[in-house]
């Protein structure tokens, strides 16, 4: 696609935040409320964007998966948008090629291209906060894998019920499963895990503290948080070969956190390295958008 514009979006639950991108190089456009109850009013505000900026093609980065057979997209926290195609009837409204991206991938190409993962070929972006989820890069290439759901490694019956001589219990999942790091390592699940160890309702943020300081209930959590999760990520990288893995979410802004668990995957994978794997991600500044115009330029260059 070379210097043509593409407009990127990253689009919330409550705000669109619009760009546009050429050669790489990210102009901010500001953003919108996110209309999630009017599907119509919902594609409105993303065309006045494009009204406005001509662009060559739409890259949108949203919370939700779409569907490779169906182009449908699945997403919880925009009803009016979920079950719709909203791919094609946005090239419909639009007259241009449109891509439509879940965050996660984003996250991951934005590393890939412009973050920690530039250089390797293989890049496995994962995400540590409110949940746990990630995205897989491959020659520069998001993939995304029937039904769009590759690199979705939080969710699946693999946490540990037994683990440093605890007993904890199978926690329940919000994608409707048992036993999900998604529910026992994502930042709520690490509060989760302190208080079924300690009987005690902590943030996540204030657990770390507490842990940096030496407090002995929180590196408890911490150790065991790192042995449920440890295993799972190294087994992921043996099969994909992923030699760097950018870690964005809340549980990234403490690096000594990350340098912690990345000791232990590096212990746990059949490739021996002494330099850091899994590291903190750079792109701080939205990797939404960075990430959308990236594979946008791969996808239509």
């Amino acid at each position: 696609m070379g210097q043509r514009m593409i407009l990127c979006f990253d689009i919330g639950g409550s705000r669109i935040k619009a760009a546009t991108s050429e050669g790489g190089r990210l102009s901010p456009l500001g953003d919108t409320p996110t209309p999630t109850d009017d599907f119509s009013a919902f594609t409105s505000a993303i065309a006045r964007f494009a009204d406005r900026q001509q662009p060559a093609a739409i890259a949108i980065s949203i919370a939700g998966v779409v569907d490779p057979d169906t182009q449908r997209l699945r997403v919880a926290n925009i009803p009016c948008a979920d079950g719709r195609r909203l791919g094609p009837d946005l090239e419909s409204l639009l007259n241009l090629p449109v891509l439509i991206l879940n965050d996660a991938d984003c996250f991951a190409m934005a590393e890939a291209t412009q973050g920690a993962g530039q250089g390797h070929r293989t890049v496995f972006g994962i995400i540590l906060g409110t949940g746990v989820g990630g995205g897989l890069v491959i020659e520069g290439r998001p993939v995304s894998g029937p039904g769009g759901f590759a690199g979705e490694w939080g969710h699946g019956p693999v946490a540990r019920t037994q683990v440093e001589g605890v007993t904890l219990p199978a926690f329940a999942c919000g994608c409707g499963l048992t036993g999900c790091l998604d529910a026992v390592c994502s930042a709520r699940g690490i509060e989760r895990l302190h208080l079924a160890l300690h009987g005690a309702a902590v943030t996540s943020e204030a657990l770390l503290r507490g842990w940096q300081s030496g407090d002995p209930q929180a590196r408890k959590t911490v150790e065991i948080w790192r042995a449920l999760l440890a295993p799972p990520l190294a087994m992921i990288l043996n099969t994909v070969g992923a030699s760097i893995v950018p870690v964005g979410g809340g549980l990234s802004n403490v690096p000594a956190l990350i340098a912690h668990l990345d000791e232990a995957v590096r212990a746990m994978i059949l490739r021996r390295s002494d330099g850091p794997l899994v590291v903190p991600a750079l792109c701080r500044i939205e990797p939404g958008l960075i990430g959308a115009a990236a594979a946008a330029e791969v996808a239509f260059g």
